[in-house]
Order: structure tokens, then C-alpha cells, then sequence
């Protein structure tokens, strides 16, 4: 790194091991929000302005208005936290470096506070070099994107400017997810007549649903994505019956849809409902939608031409909430977010400031 890169990446460091020392769980994270104002405060200065929002952060450079010829780019990750396991054998709240492993224990270090700190760094080093990048950025630390809450990023994309397209940090490895898969919760029920079961009345409930359970498994759709394959439907809860000797007139059961680009969540719900028309069916919400952006897009180019592979993420994020093209990006491996003893390794940070920076020149 140049010299103010090396300084960025310490400052990111430093920053990174003040988040994990402050518990952030969804909905919690005013602490850590104070934090991150007052770092983004005092790098930036006059040369942007933060506000706060609840507790998203939002920044943009003074000169936001300048050279409306440029596209903007939002540069995005978030600051919250699942709930640390019971299998962490470190305090979680304690960052811990091995030196042995160059790794960098704590919650949230991998998810997604290393692609926070990262994309904070690139967001400065233009900052305070005065160079241009190839985009207008603006930077948004956000809040609630463990438990897709209203008050994070719903709530923030009204209130900022124009934006034609995001990099959303999260763990990839530095590869560039260009299609995301959504997800529906869907509450599903099959009705019966209730009877006596010693003398063979009613209509059994469960006899009813197992087959539309099955067909559910089963459903295809026409349309396949590309980069996310089928939409993947999985029941995951059942519910029937008040006693041994009464057969039930009621089954419920919940299916977890997460659904792709080939469809809208409306689209999709409409699919499963002519599919299955013996059965009551309701989606909790239909507002975490797939997302995509073009692979020949020239951000996605961009991360090509370094070697990253553009790829479809099963996983949600914040992309859900955005009415923009995205793509998801960041330090560290989707395989240690919600894990006990979650670690980064600092060369992942480092290589991931340069990334986004020669990514965005």
C-alpha cells in the first residue's frame, strides 16, 4: 500500500476492533453508531457531510454536486450483529488477534464489519487525496440488516440522493455477487372436517396436507436463473391436531421460499397459489425481493478483469431493500458469518481496500 493507504487500513483496523468491543445486535446498535459518526466526523470534516438517520450513517462529499456526469455509487455495509452462539470458546466481545494465523477474532469481525471498515477506507482514501473516481461515491453504514427491519435500510432509501448503482458489502471473498436470491416466509393452511378417530369420521387434515406438502416440495416454474439456479422452496414448520382421538380439521404448515431473479416475489406467490388451490396460502411479507445486476455492467467488468469471478449468492442482504442495481462484494467468507469464534484476517481487509479502490479509479 501507499502511505495513506497503510494509514487507512490501520485506522480501519483500529475501528473494526472498537465495533467488536460494543455488543450491536439488531435494533441495539446506538452505541456503535456513536462510534462510527464520530470516526466518519473527524475524517471527513468539511469535505463531506454525515448525518445520522436513527442509526444509519449517511455520507456525502461536499462536492456531491459536481460533475453530474459521473454516475453515483453507493458504497454499503452494515453495522449490526446477529446474537453471538453458545459455542464461542473467545469472548466475542473481545477483539483477539493470533499472531500465529494473522486473524482477528470477535463478533462481527467477518460479518460484515471488515467490509464496513474496508468500504469506509476506499471512501476516504478519495476522500483525502482529492482524486476522482470513475463514479460519484456516497457512503451508507446501516443498521437492522440481520432481521431486514424497517428501520435500516427501508428507511434510508427515500431520504438519499439519486443512486444509480450499489456495492453492498458483505463476505464473498472479494467476488462480486451479482444475483442475490429474495425470500418469502409463507403461512400455509389445509382444512378438514373434524371426527371422532375410533369410528373413522371427518376428513383428517394432515392426510390432506401431506400430498400438498409434497407438490410444494416438488413445484417447478418455467423460468431458471442463470446465476441462482431454481427457486427453492423448503417447509420447515407443521402444525395439527388438539388430542389423540380427534382427527383434526386444521393443518398448518410454513414454507420458506427463497425465490430469484427470474420472478418477482408477487410473481412467484402468484405461481404457488394456482399451483396449489386447495390451500389457504399468505406470505408474511413479499417486500425481500431477488436482486440483480447485469454481468456485462462495467463495475462487474471491473472485478472480472482482477480475476473475481462474478457468482449468485443464496444468501440475503440489504440488496433486498434496493430499487437500484447492486452487487455484493467484501472481505472474508460467507461460511464464518453467524459462526462461533468469527475471525477476518487482516491481509483480507488490506487486499479488499485496494480492491475496491483500483475497482473504483
Amino acid at each position: 500500500m501507499t502511505d495513506i493507504r497503510d494509514e487507512l487500513f490501520y485506522q480501519a483496523l483500529d475501528l473494526l476492533k472498537g465495533l467488536i468491543a460494543i455488543p450491536r445486535k439488531s435494533r441495539e446498535e446506538n452505541k456503535a453508531a456513536d462510534l462510527f459518526e464520530c470516526f466518519m466526523r473527524a475524517q471527513c470534516g468539511d469535505k463531506a457531510e454525515v448525518t445520522r438517520h436513527g442509526n444509519n450513517l449517511l455520507v456525502i462529499p461536499a462536492d456531491h454536486q459536481q460533475n453530474q456526469d459521473r454516475p453515483t455509487l453507493l458504497l454499503n455495509s452494515h453495522i449490526d450483529t446477529v446474537k453471538p452462539s453458545s459455542g464461542w470458546t473467545l469472548d466475542p466481545f473481545t477483539p483477539y488477534f493470533d499472531e500465529s494465523t494473522n486473524r482477528l477474532y470477535g463478533i462481527g469481525s467477518n460479518d460484515a464489519g471488515a467490509s464496513l471498515v474496508s468500504l469506509a477506507a476506499t471512501f476516504l482514501h478519495f476522500i483525502h487525496t482529492g482524486s476522482k473516481p470513475s463514479y460519484r461515491l456516497i457512503f451508507l453504514a446501516s443498521c437492522e440488516e440481520e432481521v431486514s427491519g424497517c428501520g435500516g435500510m427501508e428507511m434510508m432509501v427515500p431520504l438519499m440522493p439519486h443512486i444509480d448503482k450499489a456495492i453492498v458489502g458483505e463476505p464473498t471473498g472479494m467476488r462480486p455477487a451479482i444475483a442475490e436470491k429474495g425470500l418469502m416466509v409463507l403461512d400455509c393452511e389445509v382444512h378438514g372436517v373434524s371426527g371422532h378417530a375410533a369410528r373413522n369420521e371427518g376428513i383428517n387434515a394432515i392426510y390432506k396436507a401431506l400430498p400438498a406438502i409434497s407438490a410444494m416440495r416438488s413445484l417447478r416454474f418455467p423460468n431458471v436463473s442463470e446465476m441462482l439456479g431454481p427457486v427453492k422452496i423448503s417447509i420447515t414448520q407443521i402444525e395439527a391436531g388438539t388430542q389423540h382421538n380427534v382427527v383434526p380439521d386444521l393443518c398448518k404448515f410454513v414454507a420458506d421460499v427463497r425465490t430469484t431473479d427470474a420472478y418477482s416475489n408477487i410473481e412467484t406467490l402468484d405461481l404457488i397459489k394456482t399451483a396449489l388451490p386447495d390451500v389457504d396460502i399468505k406470505a408474511r411479507s413479499t417486500r425481500l425481493n431477488p436482486s440483480s445486476i447485469s454481468s456485462a455492467d462495467p463495475l462487474v467488468s471491473r472485478f472480472a478483469m482482477l480475476g473475481l469471478e462474478p457468482f449468485g449468492s443464496p444468501t440475503l442482504s440489504d440488496q433486498a431493500l434496493m430499487p437500484w442495481p447492486s452487487l455484493k462484494a467484501g472481505p472474508g467468507d460467507s461460511a464464518r458469518s453467524h459462526s462461533s469464534d468469527e475471525y477476518i484476517c487482516l491481509e483480507e481487509i488490506r487486499e479488499a481496500i485496494e480492491t475496491y479502490i483500483t475497482i473504483l479509479q
